[in-house]
């Protein structure tokens, strides 16, 4: 990385996060890793999947992330019968002074930070028309492709999915996501600090902790990290040992996986590396960070077979074998 304004750019992003961390730890109880999860992402210029029953603060995590960001935010509701029209925008007949004329209107995608509420109540058509504004940044209708404002940061909650009224997102889809944040039940301690906040005085706005263009500025300055050989080589090793046709794959894996990780997982780790040295102020990754993010970058990317599914094998455990048989150093 080079010196001088990056150094500066390094000490900022590692003092916006602090700030931002405090901002969510306020209104967020518990669950710390998945608020550092979530900022790993925004930083690394991903997006995340954040899975949990309802009620337990995944809509209030990503509105006061809102809050914290000057930048545009929107939401979406997904239901059954939002058509993908209702999220991407749509061309409507305008009467104006020239005549009438087609114009593109909008839909509630073009913004900075969008939050996909309950993304998995949709149909999977609906769902289909997240992709292209997702990969590529860019919405295409009628023909004419739109870019979309940038930094474009979707956080997308979902109930699981034995849940009544729930469809499972494709896997294409779930590729996109860099990370899959599972938010937990609340102790005992945690709920009876929840209620006491909540049963508390309303929290006015606080001002922005950074803006949009800000954000965008750390995505790049976080892709100019160094990441080392053999820490690439390390994500390289674990991330096909979730193949079951790989050397070296654990005995679970080869039992109980269809289909491994794809390279996108490698890459959420990766750029998960180099986002979390920006955000603690250093130029290089930390190997022993691995495991933090190997779970949420690679937990939607494998699929069990039936197997697997029949015994009740759950993709955590079978990412915990193989980090118990590719040790770190």
């Amino acid at each position: 990385m080079a010196h001088g304004s990056s150094e500066a750019q390094v000490e900022r992003c590692a003092r916006v996060v602090d700030d931002l961390r405090s901002r969510l730890s306020e209104r967020i109880i518990g669950n710390r890793d998945v608020i550092d999860l979530v900022l790993t992402a925004l930083i690394a210029g991903g997006h995340a999947l954040l899975e949990g029953v309802p009620g337990i603060g995944k809509t209030m995590l990503v509105r006061t992330l809102a809050e914290a960001l000057d930048a545009k935010f929107t939401r979406i509701q997904f239901t059954p019968d939002l058509m993908p029209a209702d999220v991407t925008g749509t061309t409507v007949l305008h009467e104006g002074e020239q005549g009438r004329e087609f114009r593109f209107r909008e839909g509630p995608v073009f913004c900075n930070l969008l939050l996909a509420d309950e993304i998995n109540r949709a149909t999977p058509k609906t769902q289909a028309a997240m992709l292209e504004a997702m990969e590529e940044r860019q919405v295409t209708a009628d023909g004419t492709s739109r870019p979309l404002p940038r930094p474009f940061f979707v956080l997308a909650t979902q109930n699981p999915l034995e849940m009544e009224g729930t469809y499972p997102l494709p896997e294409a889809q779930l590729d996109r996501f860099l990370y899959k944040v599972l938010v937990g039940t609340p102790s005992q301690e945690e709920l009876v600090k929840i209620i006491g906040l909540s049963a508390g005085a309303e929290h006015a706005p606080a001002d922005p902790v950074t803006t949009g263009e800000e954000v965008a500025m750390f995505v790049r300055t976080a892709r100019d990290v160094v990441l080392t050989d053999d820490v690439r080589e390390k994500i390289a090793r674990l991330v096909l040992a979730t193949h079951p046709d790989r050397e070296g794959a654990p005995e679970s894996v080869r039992r109980y996986v269809r289909h491994g990780a794809s390279p996108r997982a490698a890459l959420a780790i990766a750029m998960g590396l180099k986002a979390r040295a920006l955000m603690a102020g250093r130029a290089h990754v930390e190997r022993s960070e691995i495991p933090a993010l190997f779970g949420p970058a690679l937990r939607h990317r494998i699929a069990l077979n039936f197997e697997g599914e029949a015994e009740g094998v759950t993709p955590d455990s079978i990412l915990d074998d193989v980090l118990a048989a590719i040790p770190l150093r």
